[in-house]
């Protein structure tokens, strides 16, 4: 069976489905591994490393394509919607596809994928079981987001991070703000608190103090009903307009008093929530500066502009919308352990085989046969 890993065509994205470390795993469950000549440069990741690891080269995208039972993307579908569209005709009836999808985000997309015949599994549905930690890729590429998010705001911020006693005097700790203790929030209460930031965090599930104090910050606390803001799955879910209003109420005073802001709360399939309004960016001091995390679906930002960088009332504020691509060499890494631990776990004796038993199968499996299957895609198709 031949696992093959195309070249990713979506606008600056940098990383690779398949790092040369994972593909002794996958050559020793009886895999041929095919790679699309230069797939991994951008990530930093040579073709020769690749065939020192046991993988083949293929010399054009075609033979990728044709070659492939197995097609491992970082994205496609839905994830991919334009340039995506320039491989449509590649895909062939009885492929697998193993990728990140935005099946929620954009059904329709994916049951054009699912029409050609091909079983596509979208990773963004993982389960948040322990037996699936491995594979989550939201997690693993949160964490890069939440890290690089703290960087973006250190060098747009007028201000050094970290207190400092000189000769010329005493130089106060930056605040940090961080809105979401996810996982891309609390990568970014480490590095923000790593970098010397006096950094607090707010979250609107009470159970998350405790790991947000265990990092060093502060946790913001708000007396609100927020029992139902997660769901069975681990996931955030979109709350009552009633809710966020009053949540913006209490939050105008911790952001007007903040440095930086950063902002990570978002919904699967959902418009971001807007947190932080423009009377709240207002009220913040000249300099201060906003990254939201959340602006490929809005922003938590009433005055993010997704991929663009602002500046409104003196406020600084961006919206980067794929930062994990920006360090694509271990967010590639990362990637890569992922999806391979989930096709090593739908392989079984060198064929694929698709157990509905198994909840992690059961829950990414988006389309099979020419049909989109999956119970949460298909009302939104209708």
């Amino acid at each position: 069976m031949i696992v093959a890993v195309p070249r990713e065509n979506f606008p600056g994205e940098r990383r690779v489905a398949m790092v040369p470390a994972t593909v002794p795993a996958l050559v020793k469950a009886g895999l041929e591994v095919l790679i699309e000549v230069g797939a991994g440069l951008a990530a930093g990741y040579s073709d020769q490393q690749y065939m020192d690891k046991g993988a083949k080269l293929a010399a054009s995208r075609d033979e990728v394509f044709s070659s492939a039972d197995v097609l491992l993307q970082v994205r496609a579908a839905g994830a991919n919607p334009v340039a995506g569209q320039a491989d449509l005709a590649r895909y062939r009836k009885g492929q697998v596809v193993i990728a990140m999808c935005d099946p929620l985000g954009s059904p329709k997309a994916a049951a054009e994928l699912g029409a050609k015949g091909v079983s596509l599994f979208a990773l963004e549905l993982l389960p948040r079981i322990t037996r699936a930690q491995s594979m989550d890729v939201l997690s693993s590429q949160a964490t890069i987001a939440g890290y690089r998010a703290v960087l973006l705001a250190s060098v747009a911020l007028p201000k050094l991070f970290p207190m400092l006693m000189t000769a010329a005097g005493t130089l106060t700790a930056a605040k940090v703000l961080i809105v979401g203790a996810g996982v891309a929030g609390l990568q970014a209460i480490a590095t923000a608190r790593r970098l010397g930031a006096a950094v607090s965090a707010y979250d609107v599930r009470p159970a998350v103090k405790e790991q947000v104090q265990s990092l060093g910050a502060k946790f913001v606390e708000m007396s609100l009903d927020a029992s139902t803001s997660e769901t069975k799955g681990g996931y955030a879910q979109e709350m009552g307009e009633e809710f966020y209003r009053k949540q913006r109420e209490l939050m105008t005073r911790v952001v007007s008093d903040s440095d930086v802001v950063i902002t990570t709360a978002a919904v699967p399939g959902k418009k971001s929530p807007v947190l932080v309004t423009a009377e709240m960016v207002a009220a913040m001091a000249p300099g201060s500066v906003i990254v939201d995390l959340a602006a490929e679906r809005g922003g938590n930002c009433e005055l993010t502009k997704p991929d663009q960088t602002t500046v409104e009332h003196g406020v600084t504020i961006l919206g980067p919308t794929n930062l994990s691509s920006e360090a694509p060499y271990h967010a590639s890494q990362m990637y890569a352990k992922n999806i391979a631990t989930f096709l090593l776990n739908l392989v079984k004796e060198k064929q694929v085989h698709v157990n509905l038993d198994d909840e992690i199968i059961r829950d990414t499996l988006i389309a099979r046969d020419g049909q989109v299957v999956h119970a949460r895609i298909q009302p939104l198709l209708q």
